[in-house]
């Protein structure tokens, strides 16, 4: 069994240290483009220290690869980066090599923040399931783009039983994008129960029922907020873990008493003309870029 072997055994239980140690010592053995590859995705992954995984991914990629895990690898990393450019070269090379559903996501994360907004939605619609993240994704750019027809038809039938739905709330933050206040309304309810509180949905939350003019339902989702909030003060004070320092709990119920005074002036605010910008944008995602690994059925690599 080689090092790369061994180090992987190792990683699949859990004993992290010796594992970082032996993907090092496979560095050391041999500088090629598996063991580079290999400690960069575990520095980038596991270390979270992508400065060092991109000098190794970067002298894995000048041995031109014929693998796309170090183009997927060096992508992300200049995602993180927000050097969306960059990480469209890598990601589109990696395209050439091998398509993968990872390098159309961020391919189509990177063209969204580059404000190619149309080429973010092909590529989104391209690898989307049924009602997930990924259609939510193509669905916002839809609306960015004008598109508000074809948006709403595609809104129209998430599935909340499907296996990878994005949430109701989420659902319901694009209806408030479309003006559907309604049924922006209607997920709103649905997730009501569901979600923990917070200033951010609960004010497009108001806002759409503002615009639907449930003036009463208003002021009882404000009531229940500000009741969640009091009591997670009320468990704060109480809490008794070890690692629960005292100042821990003051810059924590400081941030809830933050939360409240939004919460009680937004039934004020949002009827004074003040609209709520939604906030959420596409994501990143990621895989495992071991060569070697079983446990995803990777082969080590071959030239």
């Amino acid at each position: 069994m080689n090092t790369n072997q061994r180090a992987l055994d190792l990683f699949g239980k859990n004993e992290y240290v010796e594992a970082l140690e032996l993907f090092r010592k496979a560095v050391e053995e041999s500088r090629y483009v598996q063991s580079l590859n290999n400690l960069a995705w575990m520095y980038s992954y596991e270390e979270e220290d992508d400065e060092k995984a991109l000098e190794l991914i970067k002298e894995a990629i000048q041995m031109n690869p014929s693998s796309y895990f170090p183009y997927n690898i060096l992508g992300e990393i200049y995602m993180r980066q927000k050097k969306w450019k960059l990480a469209s070269y890598a990601l589109l090379k990696s395209i050439s090599i091998q398509p993968s559903n990872e390098a159309y996501h961020n391919l189509a994360v990177a063209k969204y923040y580059l404000g190619d907004l149309q080429t973010a939605s092909d590529f989104f619609i391209r690898i989307a399931g049924n009602s997930d993240n990924v259609t939510y994704s193509h669905v916002k750019c839809l609306i960015e783009l004008g598109k508000r027809i074809e948006a709403k038809e595609k809104l129209d039938v998430f599935n909340v039983d499907a296996d990878e739905f994005v949430g109701e709330i989420e659902v319901a933050d694009l209806y408030v994008e479309l003006d559907c206040f309604k049924e922006a309304v209607y997920w709103f309810e649905k997730g009501w129960k569901k979600y923990w509180k917070d200033p951010y949905w609960v004010s497009r939350f108001i806002y759409a029922l503002f615009n639907t003019k449930d003036i009463p339902r208003i002021h009882e989702v404000v009531h229940e907020a500000i009741e969640q909030i009091d009591e997670e003060i009320k468990d704060t004070h109480q809490e008794c873990e070890e690692d629960w320092t005292e100042n821990d709990k003051d810059t924590y119920i400081k941030q809830l008493l933050e939360e409240k005074n939004k919460y009680e002036k937004m039934v004020e605010l949002i009827p004074s003309g003040y609209i709520p910008p939604i906030e959420l944008e596409p994501t990143i995602t990621g895989a495992c870029y071991l060569f070697g690994c079983k446990q995803h059925s990777h082969s080590e690599y071959q030239e």
